[in-house]
């Protein structure tokens, strides 16, 4: 197993299960470092080639303050990526930057080769990237089938509203079973579910997934991982940020942990999940079976 690590400090090393590769050979020649670093720079430049979305050397951050600070992502097409780390990483600034919410200081993100940093949210939209944010969403006095008629309200063309609504409905069978009750009525599960059901009407290519399990049961956790995995084996690429970090990371292609604004850590998802290291760092305890965080069986998730 190998992960990458990305020191502020030092750059980035690989740490392997006896971190061999930690260790500096003494009689290591700085040719053999610069060629190294060469090749990795070439590395990291084809995989943002060929990525669907890339983030590179990203600011950002509120008014003064600064949370993000020189971010490099990347998230190629079909994939489910999961960002960890504790709170205040700069997660959700993430996403938000991403999908134009806020608007990168430094840096450039590009979506299918193109810059779009500059942006407007509804050109993003247009482009196929839509965001579900973290807090609930939905108009609690429309009914479910009007909420996730709202999500395409770029279309103009009727007879495509109607047939994303009929895919929509047969993916989420709930829009149909309560489609005249009040959105509030809804249980946090069921909500969360219509919200997801809302993303698809624009036919997204990116689906941007702020902590989609928070508040909700064992039982609803389950089924909105299980979401999920269906939205990314359909051809759709997710960028999730999850509280239950073990549950995201369980059902990652790719993960990287944030701290202080930065990619501190980065490997597929089964990879950090087993990692000690980790596990001690950012999630607090010995990892279980991935089979029980797919399932919702596991406690103590780390924000």
């Amino acid at each position: 197993m190998t992960v990458r690590l990305f020191s502020t400090t030092t750059g980035m090393h690989e740490m392997t299960r006896d971190d061999t590769s930690s260790r500096t050979s003494e009689t290591a020649r700085p040719a053999d470092a610069e060629q190294a670093a060469a090749d990795l720079r070439e590395v990291e430049q084809a995989e943002q080639a060929t990525a669907l979305l890339a983030l590179e050397g990203v600011s950002a951050g509120y008014g003064a303050g600064m949370i993000l600070r020189g971010v490099d992502l990347t998230v190629h097409s079909g994939q489910i990526v999961c960002l960890i780390g504790p709170n205040g990483a700069g997660k959700s600034t993430v996403l938000k930057t991403v999908s134009g919410l806020l608007r990168p200081v430094e840096g450039c993100i590009r979506y299918d080769g193109e810059d779009i940093s500059v942006l407007s949210e509804k050109d993003r939209l247009r482009r196929g990237i839509v965001h579900v944010l973290q807090e609930r969403s939905l108009f609690p006095a429309m009914s479910v089938w009007q909420n996730v008629r709202m999500g395409a309200y770029l279309l103009t063309d009727k007879a495509l509203v109607r047939q994303r609504m009929e895919e929509v409905a047969e993916l989420f069978p709930i829009v149909v079973q309560r489609r005249r009750s009040p959105a509030g009525a809804l249980s946090g599960g069921e909500q969360k579910q219509v919200e997801l059901a809302r993303s698809l009407m624009l036919d997204p290519r990116l689906i941007l997934l702020d902590e989609p399990s928070i508040g909700l049961s064992p039982r609803a956790r389950k089924d909105v991982f299980a979401t999920i995995m269906t939205l990314a084996a359909d051809g759709r690429t997710v960028l999730l940020v999850e509280q239950n970090a073990r549950s995201g990371l369980a059902i990652a292609d790719h993960a990287a942990v944030l701290d202080g604004g930065r990619v501190a850590l980065t490997g597929t998802g089964p990879e950090l999940l087993e990692s000690p290291e980790v596990a001690r760092l950012y999630l607090g305890a010995a990892p279980n079976s991935i089979t029980d965080h797919i399932h919702g069986d596991s406690g103590g998730d780390s924000p």
